[in-house]
């Protein structure tokens, strides 16, 4: 699991380059949980996020709860298309409340 840290007095951000999948879900969730606890603000970038299955998607939910929970706040900066495309799909945008940013469609 690559994941890249980058960080300041406030905010914390987090590059995420495997898929959010079951095989990878249990070692991001410690890594996940303990970033949201070293900064007052997390930043997630899903850009890389290739694939993402219900259990990644659990993982992102159980971050947004846990930062609600603690008075922190955990956004979603960059969507890849498969993370954008399921969080369309099951209508979740407005509870992460982040911005999305909807690319034209190619010709096909």
């Amino acid at each position: 699991m690559e994941i890249t840290e980058k960080s300041s007095a406030t905010t914390q951000r987090l590059c995420i380059e495997e898929d959010l999948t079951i095989y990878h879900a249990e070692a991001l969730k410690a890594q996940l949980l303990e970033a949201l606890g070293a900064a007052p603000a997390l930043e997630l970038d899903l850009s890389r996020v290739a694939e993402i299955d219900s259990a990644g998607l659990q993982l992102l939910l159980l971050a947004k709860r846990e930062s609600l929970r603690e008075g922190r706040r955990l956004s979603i900066v960059a969507h890849s298309p498969a993370v954008q495309e399921t969080m369309d799909f099951l209508n979740l945008a407005g509870y992460f409340g982040d911005p999305l940013v909807i690319q034209a469609r190619q010709a096909d």
